[in-house]
């Protein structure tokens, strides 16, 4: 038994807390790679994890063929789709990095302005008239920076790869979180209660909400108005739609809507004359558009209500800490921070005395009646 009276022993405890960072400190840099594919993988698990009960029970309480068919789904949302995107990507860009690296890109002709009421004429005279006074001056002008941009853009490749490995982490992660789920979750309910007690194990309960909360009602969201936008911008004849598509679920990711990629491909339709397939996409925007005012709070209440303006900062933070993966990570992070504050704040409420002095100072006296 240790004596109350005998004095603490300061050097051993500095020495012990001492030891025990370093040895956190180094497990989190060896795991440091897998951490950011483990976080993506954990927050598809929450959010689908109702599927994979259901699932289970339809293939006769077979866990691992669920385990097997929710891997396969994954597999078919994120991994071919990006891999097309990336394929697209250098289809389309290699021609234009040739052209740029041997000099043989010049000034557009702008045959369409020919088409525009009015004053197309006169656009494309003074274009032109533009060209035959310097247009090979002004490309020399242009071409270092066009070639700076270019160069930025090959060195973002490293980037898609880094991207490409974690989506293949967060596969991997997934599938072994769908197997163990039940345990992972036991043990790190146990965790949080041996840290807080009842208030730990609430905070994971809460930390859920909000993560279910963010990928429904945000990233779901964004994903069913970039996919129609997508179909209808195939279906028109746009060009470039993959490469559309993918611009439209960022635009919907930071919660500016699909219109800034539609509305200027509906207007270059009806330059182009293809005026039916322009008012086709004009009506599929229109449903595209809105849908989110009627989707999203319906996905929203499954899990918990967040401010706007937090899911804004965690997709643009998340964006620029992490990369691509940072549009998942980051809103989970700052909801599960608010979700546990705002919690904390609300857990004490004040004083009734003191809510009822200010409500006095506050309230005007009434005046007496005449």
């Amino acid at each position: 038994m240790v004596n109350p009276n005998q004095p603490r022993d300061v050097p051993q405890i500095l020495l012990s807390v001492l030891f025990l960072s370093l040895m956190i400190v180094a497990c989190l840099w060896i795991v440091r790679p897998f951490i950011l594919g483990f976080a993506w993988a954990g927050t598809v698990v929450i959010v689908t994890w109702p599927v994979l009960i259901r699932l289970q029970r339809l293939l006769f309480g077979r866990r691992a063929l669920a385990v097997l068919v929710m891997t396969l789904l994954l597999f078919l949302l994120f991994i071919i789709p990006i891999a097309l995107l990336v394929n697209s990507m250098v289809d389309s860009g290699v021609p234009l990095i040739r052209s740029l690296s041997s000099g043989e890109m010049t000034l557009p002709d702008l045959n369409w302005l020919n088409s525009i009421p009015m004053v197309g004429e006169r656009l494309y005279t003074g274009w032109h008239n533009l060209l035959d006074m310097g247009g090979t001056a002004i490309m020399a002008k242009i071409r270092p920076y066009i070639g700076t941009t270019t160069t930025w853009f090959v060195g973002q490749a490293a980037h898609i790869g880094r991207f490409m490995m974690h989506c293949a982490l967060m596969l991997l992660f997934s599938a072994l979180l769908y197997w163990q789920g039940e345990k992972v979750a036991r043990g790190i309910r146990h965790f949080a209660t041996r840290l807080a007690a009842r208030r730990g194990d609430a905070a994971v309960v809460l930390a859920a909400q909000a993560i279910r909360a963010v990928a429904l009602g945000v990233v779901v969201t964004a994903l069913v108005q970039a996919v129609l936008g997508g179909v209808g911008l195939a279906i028109s004849g746009v060009p470039y739609a993959t490469i559309l598509t993918v611009v439209m679920l960022f635009s919907c990711l930071i919660q500016l809507g699909p219109l800034p990629v539609l509305v200027p491909s509906i207007i270059w339709l009806y330059w182009s004359g293809d005026t039916t397939w322009g008012t086709v996409l004009l009506v599929i925007s229109c449903v595209v558009g809105t849908i989110d005012n009627v989707l999203r709070p319906i996905l929203i209440r499954m899990g918990a209500d967040l401010p706007m303006i937090l899911i804004l900062s965690g997709v643009i933070g998340g964006l620029v800490a992490f990369g691509m993966i940072g549009l998942f990570i980051g809103p989970v992070l700052l909801a599960v921070t608010w979700r546990l504050f705002d919690a904390w704040v609300k857990e004490v409420p004040p004083p009734q005395d003191t809510v009822d002095e200010v409500a006095d100072e506050v309230t005007p006296p009434e005046s007496s009646s005449c």
